[in-house]
């Protein structure tokens, strides 16, 4: 009976143009949560089709702050994360909540804010004493305040000169990097953005750089798996196959040759 009954599902799908195909001929899907700069700059637009198309894996993508993208794999709710702040990462690691961790990528942080820069920072290649200006001086700093890889190193940053903004004049977003610049562009006031994302948003705020060039300002990117000794249901599989691509030659050419208005925004870094 029940095989009458596949037969007839069977010709009926045919009669309606219905293909049936096994489970496991489905496209695979991968779940990554990174940072919003890797999804605000368009790196991840313009770089996942090329993985998705040689693998046949669907990425869905979650772009939060690197505190919340590494919660997820810890909750197992993504196969793999790509962050960018390396001592939350190696807590991660450690914990054993993820594998596989690999150099991906770099580019570093700068500080903006409004063309007339009240508080003279402009030029200085030294993030401490501009954080210092900025802190005694009566001038607006938007955080993002989202536990991010930037809100990460800009309070540390804090940390080491001893104070920052004071009242008002220190805001707490708890936004993402582009919502943030925008806050930044409207209330005339300073802010410590990754130069990725402030180039997307550049002409956008007319926000200017302000200060850049400080080895403290170094920001890179790593790739790690969701262990799959602690979540069975992760996609590791896909996730090994990710860190794969994204670390070869292939990748990284691929992320080298990612200029948008003629500006590289992300420098390869895997192997190095």
């Amino acid at each position: 009976m029940q095989r009458r009954l596949f037969s007839l599902a069977l010709v009926m799908g045919a009669t309606l143009g219905i293909t049936y195909a096994p489970a496991q001929a489905q496209q695979q899907v991968l779940r990554l949560s990174t940072t919003t700069s890797t999804e605000n700059s368009g790196l991840l637009t313009y770089l996942l089709p090329s993985f998705e198309q040689k693998y046949g894996i669907k990425v869905n993508v979650i772009s939060v702050g690197t505190g919340k993208a590494l919660e997820l794999g810890k909750n197992g709710d993504v196969d793999v994360t790509l962050v960018h702040a390396r001592q939350l990462e190696d807590k991660f690691v450690a914990e054993g909540w993820g594998i596989d961790r690999r150099d991906v990528m770099y580019n570093d942080f700068i500080v903006v804010g409004p063309t007339a820069d009240p508080a003279g920072v402009k030029g200085s290649h030294d993030v401490l004493t501009s954080f210092k200006k900025i802190a005694s001086s009566n001038v607006k700093f938007i955080s993002r305040g989202d536990n991010s890889g930037t809100d990460v190193m800009e309070k540390a940053y804090w940390k080491e000169v001893g104070a920052k903004p004071a009242g008002s004049n220190y805001v707490s977003a708890g936004l993402g990097m582009g919502e943030v610049l925008n806050m930044a562009a409207e209330m005339n006031a300073y802010t410590l953005t990754d130069r990725a994302t402030y180039g997307a948003y550049k002409a956008k705020t007319g926000l200017a750089i302000l200060v850049e060039g400080d080895k403290r300002m170094f920001n890179p990117y790593g790739i790690i798996a969701v262990n799959p000794e602690k979540h069975q249901g992760v996609n590791y599989k896909g996730a090994t196959q990710l860190i794969q691509w994204i670390t070869s030659a292939e990748g990284q050419a691929k992320i080298a040759a990612f200029k948008p208005a003629g500006e590289q925004l992300f420098f390869p870094s895997a192997g190095k």
